[in-house]
């Protein structure tokens, strides 16, 4: 987490303890990098303190679950296209950039998928069958798929910044 600590605290301070302590508005600035949803990110903020990651990453994924249409618009507003290994999109760039327009221009908005756990190898295949069998679906259903995919997006991205980017 990119929070500002003075540097005597910094050495014994964990991730948590950083944002437990921050200010309201740092903590939900902090939250906006994992999910760009000012609502998740002010519940989140505001129910501090958490004892621990776990209790912190549950209350990000049940908040996620509450996410109005507004939400998830101004979520994915802020998304861009998923992180696959260097080198990827120019390798596969026009199938990419196809099936990246067609999602587009079906549903208004950029494709989300959570990759974690899927190894580096795979995650190109993953990304185009994900977008491809995505395009069948009707506008709702997507938007609950989508709403899950960025879930899952949120709750890796507080994880590694729980983990204190190698800490």
């Amino acid at each position: 987490m990119a929070l500002p600590v003075p540097a005597q605290t910094r050495a014994t301070a964990t991730p948590l303890h950083l944002f437990n302590t921050a200010g309201p508005e740092d903590a939900a600035r902090t939250l906006l990098t994992c999910l760009h949803s000012t609502r998740w990110a002010r519940r989140l903020a505001a129910h501090r303190p958490y004892p621990d990651a776990p209790a912190l990453l549950a209350a990000a994924d049940e908040a996620a679950y509450d996410l109005t249409p507004d939400d998830l618009a101004e979520a994915l507003a802020a998304e861009s296209l998923p992180d696959l290994p260097a080198g990827t999109y120019a390798a596969a760039g026009t199938a990419l950039r196809a099936a990246h327009a067609a999602y587009e221009s079906r549903f208004g908005h950029v494709f989300v998928i959570c990759l974690d756990g899927i190894p580096a190898a795979e995650a190109l295949d993953r990304t185009l069958e994900g977008i491809r069998s995505r395009l069948a679906n009707d506008p709702e259903e997507e938007r609950a798929v989508t709403a899950e995919e960025l879930r899952r997006l949120a709750g890796q991205r507080l994880r590694h910044a729980l983990r204190g980017a190698g800490r």
